[in-house]
């Protein structure tokens, strides 16, 4: 039986017609005219904070109009850089208040609030950036990449290494069958996002916190003192771990070369499952079946657990692969290619000692920012928008959900469900607090 699945199964707009070569979606028609002067975008900030801050910084050159965060340090850091942007504590309000205003919004939140502030900026006709994993749950991400196909807006995820040429190399090395037809990839992170536990408080939320906001569509419970703002990545209520938190960033290099839809089969095995924490180290498998027909599995590990690959095969430096912190080992028929951000490397060394790269055929990206900025104005293409990482999102969380399911998923696609797991379901989608649920087109 042929289990490819592909993202084009669940095209059910004509939005979406080619949407998945080399990774782009081709807008049907330009953006909106951007309501600023001068040609720049009024933006909103949902997040101000971390990463909410570096997402600001990278887009100074354009209008911040409107800038929210639950907490005032970084409210109001962010507005003495920008005193001419209105402040909120609650993104609803914020869009609500200034929608004629708005051209696009930017999501850096935690994980747990990512499709609720997504969800209500495409619904309302914006531009959308938000910050990976796209969303906290797989269903989440089905409805988002669905949501901005029928939108029609420009969307990008924040997966910037994307945009970096050594991606773009290695994208073409295994298209180019350097290493020929590619069997196993192997995909790891060194990261140990686990052990997160709620600490009961005597006093509440500090001044600057809006802790019910902070929350938002995650279940209410009595303020916690060891999540906010850097630890939540710990807790399944609010993150997804290491997993989620790295593999949209290392799983994007072969969903890309090797164009990847979604996995039939998926297991992932590591410490007892604790109801509040993710763990300290997982190893995942996913089989996909290829374009042509072709079996391909994928190994995800993180924490420190390693598969033998990584630990055979040396660098330059004599090292094991394993201690490069991140990277990703393609496996093939006449060959193997590891790669992590900055590099690659083809063995055996020997064989590819005088190795010729091929013709460079992706060109070089204008920026990661830069091409979502673009994309508003004109309708132009950008290369992580949420038809391609909505995609890579669900595959990078059913993992998660393998591991929470203390099973394998034989997972229909289609039907957004494991067909030998149902308690999995639990895990695929999720229940919002009232007034908190996904905003609809």
């Amino acid at each position: 039986m042929n289990h490819r699945v592909t993202r084009r199964q669940f095209v059910g707009s004509s939005l979406a017609a080619g949407a998945m070569a080399s990774g782009y979606f081709i807008h049907p028609s330009a953006a909106q005219e951007s309501n600023s002067p001068n040609e720049k975008l009024n933006l909103a900030i949902v997040g101000c904070g971390n990463k909410g801050w570096h997402n600001v910084q990278e887009l100074k050159s354009q209008n911040m109009v409107a800038l929210c965060d639950v907490d005032s340090n970084y409210l109001d850091r962010a507005a003495q850089a920008y005193p001419d942007a209105t402040r909120h504590r609650d993104f609803r309000q914020m869009m609500d208040q200034r929608s004629q205003q708005i051209d696009a919004v930017v999501v850096s939140t935690a994980d747990h609030t990512h499709a609720p502030a997504t969800a209500l900026a495409l619904a309302m006709g914006k531009h959308v950036y938000c910050e990976k994993p796209l969303t906290h749950t797989v269903e989440e991400a089905r409805i988002i990449a669905e949501m901005a196909r029928q939108a029609g807006v420009a969307t990008q995820m924040g997966i910037q290494i994307h945009a970096g040429n050594n991606y773009r190399r290695v994208v073409e090395i295994i298209q180019s069958g350097a290493i020929g037809k590619v069997s196993e990839v192997y995909c790891w992170c060194n990261k140990a996002w686990g052990g997160g536990k709620f600490t009961a408080s005597d006093t509440p939320s500090p001044p600057n916190l809006d802790w019910d906001l902070w929350l938002g569509p995650a279940p209410e419970r009595p303020y916690s003192p060891n999540i906010h703002p850097g630890n939540w990545r710990r807790f399944w209520e609010y993150g997804t771990g290491t997993f989620g938190d790295m593999a949209c960033h290392i799983v994007d290099l072969p969903f890309w070369a090797l164009g990847l839809g979604f996995p039939h089969h998926v297991t992932c095995e590591g410490p007892p499952v604790d109801p509040d924490g993710a763990p300290q180290w997982v190893k995942a498998t996913y089989d996909f079946t290829l374009e042509d027909g072709s079996a391909l599995k994928l190994h995800w590990s993180d924490g420190g657990a390693h598969f033998p690959p990584t630990e055979s095969l040396l660098d330059r430096h004599d090292r094991p692969l394993s201690r490069w912190g991140l990277g990703i080992l393609f496996v093939g028929e006449k060959g193997s290619l590891a790669a992590d951000y900055g590099q690659h490397l083809l063995y055996p060394t020997e064989k590819f000692a005088d190795f010729s790269p091929p013709e460079t055929t992706i060109p070089d990206s204008i920026g990661h920012w830069n091409e979502w900025i673009r994309a508003c104005k004109t309708g132009s293409p950008t290369t992580c928008n949420f038809d391609y990482s909505g995609a890579l999102t669900e595959t990078v969380l059913l993992g998660v959900v393998a591991y929470r399911a203390g099973s394998h998923l034989e997972w229909d696609a289609a039907a957004l469900q494991a067909k030998n797991a149902p308690g999995a379901d639990s895990y695929v989608r999720k229940q919002y607090r009232t007034g908190w649920e996904l905003a609809s087109l």
